[in-house]
């Protein structure tokens, strides 16, 4: 059995991806790692909106912190005249900075509440600065929780090997990780031994960023091509798959990164575990099902290069969405720091979440 859960204050967080300065907002530029840790400084919402956009932050979670602080960017320097009206455009744009990560449009929602009760700019800026901040540190505190929850219900009595898919770490959240979080959590109590991480096309998430964090804080971690999943589990070794997610629907379906729903099929038919890890702030419950999930789809460039270096006939046609919906059916267990949903469906994720 797990040990005695540590506190939060015990616990690494894990690389860090954000840091707010109170007159700015600097972001690790994920595009660049593993080679190279470069910070980029924000000063506005329109910067934090094309950061965004341009994935030099990327994550659910992440993407609604940053979309917060880049709220209280816009009140802090508004121009004093109709600073309403110039909050409430920097709202939208950040907005349409992502389409499918509902963090985001849960981060902003929280933000405009503040932003509506404040009745001058001095407080619009004094409050919307905490209110990101406590978002911030609040999904810190859900990450830990929802690690704990996993660990509880895996009930782990020996050491596991598992497979994850893109980046569901500290990078991606406001520190420690999602599903990511949970195999920190299971290295801490000396029940993981290894991870096997997809290299996630066509941005290579898995093997920029998951490789690299897990290699940082000296977590055994083994990296494989996505194609490569089926064969490492059909060797029996693999006790559990453990991926984020990036919406939740009222039935239980997800949306995260394209590659997730294969993985699901895969584990299905090899009898292992499917486990998906996210705060609540992901589950959508005004979606009935993931067919309603808006999926963004992107440039064609990014598969047919990488950093300019040619890997296909140029301009031939590219499918490239960015997430894929994997079916209630195929998941075993929802974790989020609100509890467990075991074999989600529209009960139980009514139970938890209405």
């Amino acid at each position: 059995m797990a040990q005695t859960p540590k506190p939060p204050s015990e616990r690494g967080i894990g690389a860090v991806a954000i840091r707010w300065h109170g007159s700015s907002l600097e972001l690790l530029d994920q595009r660049l790692l593993p080679g190279e840790e470069h910070w980029i400084t924000l000063e506005g919402a329109v910067g934090v909106a094309q950061g965004i956009r341009d994935m030099v932050v990327r994550g659910a979670p992440a993407i609604g912190i940053s979309a917060a602080y880049g709220v209280a960017l816009a009140a802090r320097h508004a121009g004093g005249g109709d600073w309403k009206a110039e909050i409430k455009q920097s709202i939208r744009e950040l907005a349409a900075s992502r389409p499918t990560a509902v963090n985001l449009f849960w981060a902003l929602q929280r933000m405009e509440q503040v932003f509506h009760q404040c009745h001058s700019l001095d407080e619009a800026a004094k409050r919307l600065a905490k209110e990101a901040v406590a978002i911030h540190e609040e999904d810190l505190a859900a990450n830990v929780a929802m690690a704990d929850h996993a660990l509880e219900f895996m009930a782990p009595d020996k050491p596991m090997s598992v497979l994850t898919h893109c980046n569901t770490g500290a990078l991606a959240t406001g520190g420690y990780g999602t599903a990511l979080g949970v195999i920190r959590r299971l290295n801490e109590e000396k029940l993981l031994r290894e991870v096997f991480a997809d290299e996630t096309r066509p941005w290579l998430q898995g093997s920029r960023l998951t490789a690299w964090e897990l290699s940082r804080d000296g977590i055994p971690v083994t990296l494989n091509a996505d194609g490569a999943a089926a064969a490492i589990l059909a060797r029996g070794e693999v006790r559990w798959v453990i991926v984020g997610a990036d919406r939740i629907t009222a039935n239980g379906d997800v949306a995260n990164k394209i590659g997730t729903y294969g993985l699901a099929v895969l584990a299905r038919h090899h009898k292992v575990g499917f486990m998906v890890v996210a705060p609540s702030s992901t589950v959508d419950m005004s979606l009935a099902s993931g067919s309603d999930i808006p999926i963004e789809e992107r440039e064609g460039m990014e598969v047919r290069e990488i950093r300019g270096i040619p890997l296909a006939p140029e301009g031939v046609k590219v499918f490239n969405p960015v997430f894929d919906v994997t079916p209630a059916s195929l998941i075993d267990a929802i974790v989020t720091e609100k509890g467990v949903v075991h074999n989600p469906n529209i009960t139980g994720m009514r139970a938890l979440f209405d």
